[in-house]
């Protein structure tokens, strides 16, 4: 079995459940059928699984190490990377006007998951440089796109965004970056970045660094945020990379997972002018920025997504291998052991792992489609697509990385001692994971933005949506015996994110009108999953009539994991809305002096 994907569930998803071959046929991705992908993940997986896999342990335990100015890489990075660039993946979600492959965003997301899975250290440094090119291609002038995204769409260079300072980490009104115009329409940047994910490397001909820079003449705050592209080199008239560009890398961040992933600190300008070419607008750097912290963060939301697969694959196996105990009630020493996965409570924390990890990867593929059918949408749904994206984008970023991270713990608690082991991925899984909590905006950030912006957004229409397909799916499972009790569940769940909603946003007070609003995030994130588990088990039980053997214990599987979730994990949901409602200021009334004094 492979360890990096699950091809049944896969195939479930994109062709049962969302139909991804008619959907993707009414926009501009027409011919990508059910054999073209198939045929595209078949490549994929066995890239993922002969280029990256063997390399994961290695890399974690001798990570990229920093030396005379620069991060020296292991060669199984550079060799994985050009197997990726070989087989064209570098271009796969770009126009082919652009010299891509032209292929949707859900069909790229998809094979991407296997690499990432295989090893999210080096599946980063593409991510990045893919999502760097497209930010390049809406916002960039046609010498940009020409001159720099080309090359990166073709492999040959990669890209990086720089944000963070030491002064301004989450807080970007504060950064202090400076970008002083000069005679021949460039600009000079001076100043330091810090957390750059990609960066200081020498396994591509250039890399494009995009940073956030303050004109001399720019308003306070973030209103006075431009966006400018940086090369590592200069390029030549022939548009070659050439001199310098004082870009310094400084020393490399050691992080807890992820750790083949270069994490630098860089200077700019400091030994001389790092020549920059703004993007788009003065001052409205983060509006082009955002275009690409968006995408992002439906990425890190699928990068929690793969790593928790993983875990829950790795220790499904494991608690079929290994032999432990015996079943209660048996005490004769001499009768014997059973499977791990006899016991309940493995179960338990099997199904646990399967109900947050498949339906994690529902609404990643949910979301991915959404982003597609956007392209290929009639102008009169465009507003309407963009609006269910922004409230799904904070929920897809926050809730994997939540719950995945979660179930990465139950599969190292299944195999017990040998979890904590580097003898089993699952250790580095977990460390790897952790750090998706933090990527594109902490839970925190993401719950303020969906409850303090995205949910009031032209009068709540984004959530109306939202909550209008729930309420299609759950009138459709009603007619379904066996799911209509929880059909009744789901229907009365939307009434908790209809009131939590409701007292938020009437509430005058801003800070306590978002004290909780972490709270309100993760439980609506947890609704819209059993949303997504009722539409499982909704296609599951339709096919299972006319199924056998061991299909027809895939679609059982898919009815049991959904009772799971509605009885295990659904409730603890309104918990939290209900806090939200009662505007609940236990946490904003206790003073930092009472914290400290504790």
């Amino acid at each position: 079995m492979s360890y990096i994907v699950d091809r049944r569930n896969l195939d479930f998803l994109m062709f049962d459940m969302f139909d991804v071959e008619r959907v993707l046929a009414a926009g501009p991705f027409e011919g990508q059928d059910r054999e073209l992908i198939s045929q595209l993940l078949d490549t994929a997986q066995r890239i993922a699984e002969a280029e990256y896999l063997p390399s994961a342990a290695t890399l974690d335990a001798s990570p990229p190490t920093f030396v005379n100015g620069e991060a020296v890489m292991p060669d199984d990075v550079g060799r994985a990377l050009r197997a990726y660039i070989e087989a064209g993946l570098s271009a796969q979600s770009f126009p082919p006007e652009n010299g891509g492959l032209g292929l949707s965003h859900t069909v790229s997301m998809t094979a991407n998951g296997m690499f990432i899975a295989a090893n999210v250290a080096i599946a980063n440094y593409f991510l990045l440089t893919a999502a760097a090119a497209r930010l390049l291609l809406a916002f960039g002038t046609d010498e940009q796109k020409a001159r720099y995204a080309s090359q990166m769409i073709a492999g040959r260079w990669m890209g990086t965004m720089c944000l963070s300072e030491p002064q301004a980490g989450s807080s970007l009104a504060d950064i202090t970056t400076r970008a002083e115009p000069a005679a021949d329409g460039a600009y000079h940047l001076r100043g330091t970045k810090i957390w750059i994910s990609g960066g200081g490397h020498r396994m591509s001909e250039n890399i494009v660094h995009l940073v956030l820079a303050r004109l001399p003449d720019a308003p306070a705050g973030v209103k006075g945020i431009s966006l400018f592209l940086v090369p590592q080199k200069r390029l030549d008239d022939m548009g070659a990379p050439g001199e310098d560009n004082n870009v310094r890398l400084i020393g490399l961040a050691h992080k807890m997972g992820q750790r083949g992933t270069t994490n630098c600190q860089l200077n700019f300008g400091e030994d001389g002018p790092s020549v920059g070419h703004l993007i788009g607008k003065p001052n409205q750097g983060l509006h082009a920025m955002f275009h690409m912290m968006n995408e992002a963060r439906i990425g890190v939301g699928h990068v929690a997504t793969m790593s928790g697969l993983m875990g829950y694959l790795y220790s499904r196996d494991y608690a079929v291998e290994r032999l432990q105990g015996r079943r209660i009630g048996q005490k004769d020493p001499a009768s014997p052991q059973i499977p791990l996965i006899e016991h309940v409570d493995v179960r338990r924390m099997l199904l646990a792992q399967k109900a947050a990890v498949e339906g994690a990867l529902a609404l990643c593929t949910f979301c991915a489609l959404l982003v597609d059918q956007q392209k290929g949408a009639a102008d009169e749904d465009q507003a309407d697509l963009a609006l269910l994206i922004d409230v799904l984008t904070p929920i897809v970023k926050s809730w994997p990385s939540e719950h995945c991270l979660e179930a990465n713990k139950w599969a190292m608690q299944i195999l017990g001692g040998a979890g904590y082991t580097s003898d089993h991925p699952i250790e580095r899984l977990y460390r790897d994971n952790r750090l998706n909590h933090i990527y594109e905006g902490t839970f925190g950030i993401q719950g303020i933005d969906l409850l303090g912006r995205k949910v009031r957004m032209a009068d709540g229409r984004g959530l109306d949506l939202l909550l209008a397909r729930i309420k299609a799916t759950i009138d459709e499972a009603a007619g379904i015996p066996a799911l209509s009790g929880h059909a009744g569940k789901l229907e009365e769940a939307l009434g908790w994110v209809r009131d939590a909603t409701a007292a938020a946003v009437r509430e005058s007070d801003p800070e306590r009108s978002l004290a909780n609003a972490t709270l309100y995030l993760d439980a609506t994130g947890t609704v819209v999953i059993a949303w997504l588990w009722l539409w499982q088990a909704m296609v599951a039980a339709r096919a299972e009539e006319t199924a056998i053997g061991a299909g027809r214990a895939f679609y059982q599987a898919k009815h049991a994991t959904c009772d799971y979730f509605f009885r295990y994990m659904l409730p603890r949901a309104q918990i939290d809305l209900r806090l939200v409602e009662m505007l609940d200021d236990s946490c904003l009334v206790t003073t930092p002096e009472q914290i400290r004094a504790a």
